[in-house]
């Protein structure tokens, strides 16, 4: 319970300073940065499943309400745009993750699974068959998902583009329509039930997102978040992250973490080229590319893009897009590369 009452009161503190600051995403960030620091001080938080799991419906669901079905039109008729973003991004992450397995910066073949951008629970699972340290491959992926959302974060407020609302303007608990707020929670919690059901990997986000797009444009349903209900969601997907952070990982990672640093902080320099030449070549908003493009975290992602002003059908479109390839793809292909090195080992 100690524990419990420190990350609460952390959580409370850093985003009342980070909102005060008007950081993007501070209802996020700060349970994020307080849950590392609870976990990396020996803290004994068990964080429950189920809370979470609603937590990532309801962040589906205020995609959804941003979204419009429009998006599917979106995504075909700039197929080459999503397709090469989307491909370069894994193609990146797998050419980083070879040339590091190839050097042996990291035992076995673990900078292989570490660099992949997403899938981070079916990369640890898998890489421990292939002579990867699991902990260490565990470590750089939310390691990346930590500095992605930190990373944008600071790069929205370089551009310029404060929260979508002030923190002196948000009024936490706002009057309810209730009928559409039991249809929201309807919509979060069986969302994830079907995920599960079909073994839809990260469905308790993209399941509820994908029918509240729909639901709501057919008016079958409206989505209704009050602010409480948002904070509490960013809160717990912000501890599920940060909470992984704990001690005995930190030491395991000390001595490479340096080379885990700096192959993140690459990963992601080399996806904000693509973002720049999507740019350049495309003309698409400056931190719209960089968000789209981001590599893995796409709920993270959702609530930055959610508190900009930015184009958030394409960012979620292009992190939706990819995070299905990486999911088919990434696996195969890292298993592919993983068992060529082998071979060439033995030759």
């Amino acid at each position: 319970m100690r524990s419990w009452a420190a990350l609460i009161s952390l959580s409370i503190g850093l985003a009342a300073l980070l909102l005060w600051l008007h950081a993007p995403a501070a209802l996020m960030l700060g349970p994020l940065m307080a849950a590392i620091v609870v976990a990396s001080n020996g803290g004994k938080v068990r964080m429950p499943l189920t809370p979470f799991v609603l937590a990532q419906g309801i962040v589906g669901c205020l995609i959804a309400k941003m979204v419009p079905l429009s998006i599917v039109g979106d995504v075909l008729s700039h197929w080459f745009l999503f397709s090469v973003g989307v491909l370069a991004v894994v193609a990146i992450s797998s050419l980083l993750g070879w040339l590091m397995t190839r050097w042996q910066v990291l035992p076995g073949t673990t900078a292989l699974w570490g660099t992949s951008p997403g899938a981070a629970s079916v990369m640890t699972i898998m890489a421990e068959h292939y002579g990867a340290d699991p902990r260490l491959v565990a470590f750089m992926q939310y390691l990346r998902v930590v500095l992605v959302a930190v990373i944008a974060a600071i790069v929205a407020r370089l551009f310029g583009v404060a929260p979508v609302q002030a923190s002196h303007d948000i009024v936490w608990f706002p009057a309810v329509a209730w009928l559409p707020l039991a249809e929201t929670l309807a919509l979060a919690i069986i969302g994830p039930f079907i995920a599960r059901w079909l073994r839809i990997p990260a469905g308790a986000f993209l399941v509820p997102l994908v029918l509240g797009i729909v639901l709501t444009h057919f008016g079958l349903i409206r989505i209704e978040l009050p602010t409480w209900l948002l904070a509490a969601s960013y809160a717990f997907v912000g501890w599920n992250v940060g909470l992984r952070f704990t001690r005995p990982l930190l030491i395991h990672a000390l001595k490479a973490l340096p080379v885990i640093f700096g192959a993140t902080l690459t990963l992601i320099a080399l996806c904000g080229a693509i973002a720049a030449a999507m740019v350049w070549l495309a003309g698409v908003d400056p931190l719209t590319a960089y968000l789209a493009t981001s590599p893995g975290g796409s709920d993270s992602i959702a609530i930055i893009a959610a508190s900009t002003n930015v184009d958030v059908s394409f960012v979620m479109a292009m992190q939706t897009v990819r995070m299905i390839a990486v999911l088919f793809l990434a696996p195969v292909l890292t298993k592919f590369i993983a068992e060529r090195l082998a071979i060439t080992r033995r030759e």
